[in-house]
């Protein structure tokens, strides 16, 4: 349902509480209390039976005998009847509930199930149960149990948890931070994450929102709204239950690897999202995003009276990643106008103990005038000779007095022990303070990281390689031919060939049932003098090691004979109930300046499939070098994926070894994500060791676990995909009205240069008609924007010449979070129009809507811009004007009719 009716939870006009008692610590008592104390102005009611009045209010004995509908209801009965206070609240119109109760059990026949089927059909949405409540201050509503009610501000805050939101409102309370809402999730039976952070995202009264997660649900619909989240603000997480072992059960070394929260953190890395450790950092991220918006980069000046203070904020700098700003020879000549001469003459700016406001004035202000850094931190250390709350004074008047057409470069401060009126200045003036100098650096790299993790989102990735093509279908028949005997793993000559679909190098493999057939497989490889490796084939043996089953650099027949025998008798010794089919003869693949790696696929349980790249060998789980990423990937995030990994440091060339060819690394991380893609069957797999130096790379071994699974009936991707893929059965050929064709396919992340071609080619008129404004310049982040989409809600279509490769057009289509209306925008180049190029593209825009379930496709178009309308009118969309702009007119098809719209 997502955004759907959460206005009747933050911006309710009537409110009714059931369940409240006179009792001083009743749960309803206190939401009633709470409600009147945060000035709610609109209607309340009260429901209970057994009294007249709670709290100075009448009370009625059901929902059914209000004078009014009330939009949102607060639910504090004990857990029996909630289902029929549920009922009566769809009974009377309400549109929400906040369900406080607790103890309505889970699952099948439980009283939350029992919620839940009779909600859900009339849409009413539910906050709950078993949660603190909502509050939302600039609505003047609280509708919870908390003992204080929040400050209004710009932060949004979801949590799973009801302590953790309450001691979060008076942390902020403490500190004068306030919020836009404090949301307690509970079991979170219906409004989770996923619905709040859509929420958030497009509420103008939340700058940054900040979650506490315990655990996720729906994986999908989280990932999506995050990702969209994090384009537009800041969007700060803490995960408990970090050391939770994930990864016992697991068959594969990439399995072992891939914990829980290590999936967890490569989930927000990939949504965007900056995580923090520990609810003191939260405060602390909270704090920081509380004042400031963004740090242009890492480049920290410090400015302190003294000088052991800013050591120690020195090297806390460094131990987080930042850099310490240097002084440039002006910004140093301004300084020592102005300053004794025993100052530092260096970053940190020390400006010795006596340093009156007069000082800090004008180091401040040389510090912020200078291109050299790109964030203050201002500090003051209580002396007899210096005076806090002046200090704090002239930090603040620099500040006040910033022209507003400047950039406003962050300013943080510590103010050690000083009194509470110094805060309060440097807080008005906008100034996050932070109790140590250890704290406010970190408060600094939180801006930096979520500056940093915004660009990343922006960056558009390397185009791969035009012999990127792969054999899905042969990979598919191999595991379904597997899958069919019953087994769970591939055998070798199977693993070998799924490699090969895919373009992964590997070593050649080849069955030997018995020693003699062992020698006789062996012997060309001997004869080009190439020692051999045996292995062990079997399907109940996975670790061929727990037998003693790999023998290496056999360079004669006898030896080969020798090892085969040795290798079958003492498997048939150690798992007599093993079925054994042999030997596999491999070629000795000897590199000695290759490093190995490991790569391969994992399978989390909320997540699902992961890819996992580190450090190889038989010890990859003690040396514990990896990263994790959920697929699909490009050759960007391949890339940021290995250089997560200490082993990606000796990729790099040192001594006599030659850099690794960390592409082709990456191009075998990316056609991984596209198996887990295309093969769905596919539950863990295991390269290791990869070996790559110089040359490229090569696998020695691997192991694929196969498994049945359901169909989604969400699409034809992976059905646990939590990011879809590009969906390429959207990609197609079509005629155009002068004979030629046109390919048509959803645009991807590395399109960028080629849309920034195509603006080239559009006048400034037609420009100025799509974009109802004059665009002269088309910047990096405008044009990622257009590139870089989430498939699951959005869809753009770009027009392609076959010929030249040059695109013609493209449309876009944007869906709500409630997948009900789409908005769409479309421009074709001006020198190619008449063709039918965008009758087209509108055509199969709206084939796209009616897949996902829209039911209307709606947009904007100038009054003037009379060929896009007469295309709307003959493709069957409603064309109004806009009421409240009479430049404009409305369209909006219905989809279903949309579809059948015959052509010109």
């Amino acid at each position: 349902m997502s955004t759907y009716a959460l206005d009747a939870v933050f911006r309710p006009r009537s409110v009714a509480v059931v369940g409240a008692s006179p009792r001083e610590r009743s749960v309803g008592r206190t939401v009633i209390r709470n409600l009147r104390d945060a000035g709610f102005s609109g209607q309340v009611a009260v429901v209970n039976p057994k009294y007249p009045q709670i709290e100075g209010i009448a009370t009625v004995a059901r929902l059914a005998d209000l004078p009014f509908r009330p939009k949102l209801v607060v639910v504090s009965t004990p857990a029996a009847t909630v289902p029929g206070v549920i009922a009566e609240a769809i009974a009377a119109g309400a549109r929400a509930a906040v369900v406080v109760t607790a103890g309505l059990g889970h699952g099948p026949g439980s009283l939350q199930e029992q919620v839940r089927e009779l909600a859900r059909p009339h849409g009413l949405r539910i906050v709950g149960p078993n949660c603190l409540g909502v509050m939302a201050p600039h609505a003047r509503l609280n509708v919870s149990f908390a003992a204080r009610g929040p400050l209004p501000g710009d932060l949004a805050l979801v949590s799973q948890s009801g302590a953790i939101a309450s001691g979060l409102v008076e942390w902020g309370a403490a500190r004068s931070i306030g919020f836009s809402a404090v949301v307690s999730l509970g079991d979170a039976m219906d409004v989770d994450f996923g619905d709040l952070l859509d929420w958030f995202a497009q509420d103008r009264k939340t700058r940054a929102i900040l979650l506490y997660i315990e655990s996720l649900r729906d994986a999908r619909k989280f990932m999506s709204a995050a990702r969209a989240a994090a384009r537009s603000k800041p969007v700060v997480v803490v995960k408990s239950g970090r050391h939770a072992q994930g990864a016992k059960a697991a068959a594969t070394h990439t399995g072992a690897l891939a914990g829980s929260d290590a999936v967890y953190d490569a989930a927000f890395r990939r949504a965007g999202l900056l995580r923090v450790l520990a609810l003191d950092e939260l405060f602390a991220a909270a704090q920081t995003l509380g004042r400031l918006h963004s740090a242009p980069g890492r480049r920290l000046a410090m400015l302190t009276n003294g000088g052991g203070l800013g050591v120690l904020a020195v090297d806390r700098l460094v131990d987080l990643g930042g850099t310490v700003a240097a002084l440039d020879a002006a910004t140093v000549a301004r300084l020592d106008a102005v300053l004794p001469p025993t100052w530092s003459r260096a970053n940190p700016v020390d400006i010795v103990g006596d340093a009156d406001a007069g000082r800090y004035t004008a180091a401040l202000e040389a510090l912020l005038a200078s291109d050299d850094n790109d964030a203050v931190l201002v500090m003051n250390v209580p002396t007899a000779l210096s005076a806090p709350v002046e200090a704090a004074e002239a930090v603040a008047g620099v500040l006040e007095r910033r022209a507003r057409s400047t950039p406003h470069k962050p300013v943080l401060g510590v103010w050690l022990g000083s009194p509470p009126e110094a805060v309060a200045r440097l807080d008005a003036a906008g100034v996050p303070t932070y109790a140590t100098e250890s704290d406010a650096v970190r408060g600094y790299t939180y801006l930096v990281r979520h500056r940093e993790a915004q660009q990343a989102l922006m960056e558009t990735p390397p185009s791969l390689p035009e012999d990127f093509v792969v054999d899905a279908a042969a990979a598919q028949a191999i595991v379904a031919d597997a899958l069919a005997q019953g087994r769970q793993w591939l055998d070798p000559l199977e693993v070998a060939a799924l490699m090969q679909a895919y373009g992964i190098p590997i070593a050649e493999t080849i069955l030997a049932a018995d020693p003699d057939a062992a020698v006789a497989a062996a012997a060309p490889m001997l004869a080009r003098g190439t020692p051999v490796a045996l292995k062990i084939l079997s399907p109940d043996i996975v670790h061929k090691s727990d037998v003693d089953g790999v023998r290496l650099n056999l360079a004669s027949a006898d030896s080969v004979r020798e090892a085969a025998a040795g290798i079958l008798a003492r498997a048939r010794q150690l798992r007599p109930q093993a079925d054994i089919h042999g030997v596999t003869v491999h070629p000795m693949i000897v590199k000695s300046k290759a490093r190995e790696l490991i790569c391969g696929l994992a399978d989390d349980a909320t997540f699902g499939p992961v890819v996992v790249f580190g450090r190889g060998g038989t010890a990859v789980e003690v040396i514990d070098d990896k990263a994790l990423a959920l697929p699909p990937l490009d050759l960007r995030l391949a890339h940021d994926l290995i250089s997560r990994t200490r082993v990606s440091r000796i990729l790099k060339a040192y001594r006599d070894v030659p850099a690794a060819d960390e592409r082709a690394i990456a191009l075998v991380l990316v056609k991984l994500a596209q198996l887990a893609a295309d093969v769905p069957q596919v539950r863990e797999l295991d390269i290791n060791p990869l070996l790559a130096d110089r040359d490229g790379v090569i696998a020695l071994d691997a192991r694929v676990a196969i498994g049945p699974y359901q169909e989604s009936g969400k699409g034809p991707w992976h059905p646990r995909f939590v990011i879809r893929p590009y969906p390429k059965e959207w990609e197609r050929e079509v005629a155009l009205a002068n004979g030629r064709h046109m390919q048509v396919r959803p645009v991807r992340p590395e399109d960028e240069a080629m849309f920034r071609a195509f603006f080239e080619k559009v006048t400034e008129e037609d420009l100025r008609l799509r974009f109802f404004s004059a665009v002269r310049h088309f910047s990096h982040e405008f044009i990622a924007r257009l590139t870089q989409l989430d498939y699951a809600r959005s869809i753009a279509l770009v027009a392609v010449d076959p010929d030249n490769g040059q695109m013609l057009g493209a449309v876009r289509l944007l869906a709500d979070a409630n997948y009900q209306r789409g908005e769409y925008g479309i421009l074709v180049r001006s020198d190619l129009k008449g063709y039918g190029i965008g009758w087209q593209l509108m055509r199969i825009m709206i084939e796209w809507a009616g897949s996902i379930g829209l039911a209307t496709v709606e947009g904007q178009v100038l009054r003037e811009n009379g060929t896009m309308l007469a295309m709307c009118r003959q493709l069957g969309f409603r064309v109004v004007p806009d009421r409240e702009d009479p430049t404009m007119m409305n369209v909006a098809l219905d989809v279903a009719a949309g579809n059948a719209a015959p052509a010109p």
